[in-house]
């Protein structure tokens, strides 16, 4: 009869076991002792590449960016207590942006609950509605052997289902916690393949989209979602619509109906009021733009959401139709059904500004005499190589690669737009190069790294192209735009608002080992995004002077669609 020690090996291991046949490669541990023997079972697979964080709350972005990234479950370890609480701000990023990660969080048995044992609390239900599914797996009984891989291929089917997200499995283990795994229960060949509905729209459906998509005064909006950039183009092609293309949808891309500047073109009022749309076609989630989504909102258009989850991102509550379908399906038969309108007078115009804008934008940045945080994202967005990996902190960062990074390709970019948070970003980047193991960037403000410092830990030890570029304000950069910048006296505004840290942020990189400079120009700039390998560059801005650049931009651009006009 086997020990206990070694049936709880068994376990774990076939749960591993099961897990890698689903093609799960990345596991994130963060060390404990109650967590052991989990630990072990992931050490001891050669197939798993396993990735230790100090910090839980670091290792779950890092899982979470993994997910992003490769579209793939990894394993997310801790011990019990306040370790798998570390685990929550993840998981609600993940529950929000349908991310899959498979949560695993040891946990004591029974007889040590509520009795005040330490590291202990009750870890049911812990994340609430943020998961899929909570499993709460009892202490390993070889008596359930043969239920072991069901259990493991349900935590891994929830994961991956149509609405993607992450998985809570609570694991109870008793001491002792160390032992040798016998003989793995046998694989159910029916596990081999994990199959999902297909989402068939019927003819009828397309037949109402099309009436629908019948007016010439229509728009495109692309956001991220799992689609082929072909597909939106060509449609928007046999439509003759212009395509607002979110910098994370991958159609942004040097085409003639893709518009990019539609933040600050859409500033200028009679531009905005001439350019107003009957009906909007939306694939995924909205931008991030206030200003775009305030005037599709008072469009009165018509709005269709396409998603392929069953998931609508709908604040304004303006959708008056949304389909779950395979987008690039639907495109198809849009495009079989539709009778292409090419040259026509409505994307003439759109396609004309967007040409304007560019200009307008590159003239107000050239004329800059310092460097400044528009042009910072617009020079990184620009200069990365093909086929690598962007990832922006929320809060300006995401707002000014939307805003000012021009169209091109090859280029993939992240962002944690779940519920918009600044927390985690470091580690979510390292997370998105640790499944890609590609070029991969971060873009991230002075008080968005300090609430990730963690994800520094080690980092000059994983073997990673990544190359962190940190906007260093000496605050939040992003409250000098709200009101609370005009109705409050200095001294206020800056205590609460601005929140001044006065870090030595080269010093910190340098503290763990991480290659560091500050620079202060463009060129200097579009030189270190060409250099390969680990390294943290700080770039210095003024926040009030951040302010006066942007709307330099857009007086800029509304002057070059004005005198279009003349």
């Amino acid at each position: 009869m086997a020990s206990s020690a070694a049936i709880t090996a068994t376990f774990c291991a076939t749960l591993v076991d099961e897990w890698l046949a689903c093609g799960v490669r990345h596991a994130v541990v963060s060390p404990g002792s109650r967590s052991t023997p989990m630990a072990l079972a992931l050490a001891n697979r050669t197939e798993l590449q396993v990735h230790i964080f100090h910090d839980e709350r670091s290792a779950a972005f890092a899982a979470l960016g993994i997910g992003k990234a490769s579209g793939v479950p990894a394993i997310l370890l801790c011990t019990s207590g306040t370790a798998a609480v570390e685990f929550h701000p993840a998981v609600v990023e993940a529950h929000h942006a349908e991310v899959p990660v498979l949560v695993c969080t040891a946990d004591r048995p029974p007889e040590l609950q509520a009795v005040g044992a330490p590291q202990t609390i009750d870890q049911q239900n812990l994340y609430g509605v943020a998961v899929r599914k909570f499993i709460n797996a009892d202490v390993a009984d070889d008596g359930e052997a043969n239920s072991w891989r069901d259990l493991a291929q349900s935590a891994f089917v929830s994961t991956v289902g149509q609405r993607r997200g992450p998985v809570h499995l609570n694991l109870q283990f008793r001491e002792p916690l160390v032992g040798d795994a016998t003989e793995l229960p046998r694989r159910n060949s029916a596990h081999s393949s994990i199959s999902r509905p297909a989402l068939k729209v019927s003819p009828r459906q397309v037949k109402k989209l099309c009436k629908l998509l019948s007016t010439s005064r229509g728009l495109i909006v692309a956001g991220p979602e799992n689609y082929l950039a072909d597909s939106v183009i060509q449609l928007a092609e046999s439509l003759g619509w212009p395509v607002l293309a979110d910098p994370r949808s991958k159609v942004r891309v040097e085409h003639r109906l893709v518009i990019a500047a539609a933040d600050s073109m859409l500033r200028d009022q009679r531009f905005a009021e001439l350019h107003t749309p009957e009906v909007v076609l939306r694939f995924g989630t909205p931008p991030a733009s206030k200003v775009v989504n305030t005037w599709l909102a008072n469009s009165k258009a018509t709005q269709v959401v396409l998603t392929t989850t069953p998931t609508l991102v709908d604040p304004d509550r303006k959708c008056a139709l949304h389909m779950q379908c395979e987008i690039d399906a639907v495109c198809s038969e849009l495009i079989a059904s539709i009778t292409a309108r090419t040259n026509t007078t409505w994307s003439s115009s759109w396609v004309q500004a967007e040409k304007l804008a560019q200009v307008a934008i590159n003239a107000a940045l050239t004329n800059e005499l310092k460097i400044s945080e528009p042009a910072i994202a617009r020079t990184i967005y620009a200069s990365m190589p093909s086929n690598a990996h962007l990832v922006v902190s929320s809060s300006m960062p995401i707002r000014d690669v939307e805003w000012y990074g021009a169209p091109r390709s090859a280029l993939t970019v992240h962002a944690n737009r779940g519920v918009n948070g600044i927390d985690g970003v470091v580690s979510t980047a390292v997370g998105v190069a640790l499944a890609t193991n590609e070029p991969t960037a971060l873009l991230i403000g002075d008080v968005a790294l300090l609430h990730d410092t963690n994800g520094m830990l080690n980092l000059n030890l994983r073997n990673l192209d990544l190359r962190i570029f940190v906007v260093d304000n000496n605050g939040g950069g992003i409250f000098s735009f709200l009101p609370q910048k005009t109705t409050l006296d200095e001294a206020r505004f800056e205590m609460v608002f601005g929140t001044p840290h006065q870090v030595d942020i080269e010093a910190l990189a340098k503290a763990h080992n991480i290659s560091a400079q500050t620079i202060e120009s463009l060129d200097d700039l579009a030189m270190a995004v060409a250099q390969r390998g680990l390294r943290l560059t700080r770039i210095v801005t003024n926040r009030e002077e951040n302010v006066k650049v942007h709307d330099r931009i857009h007086q800029n651009v509304a002057a070059a669609l004005r005198q279009a006009d003349n």
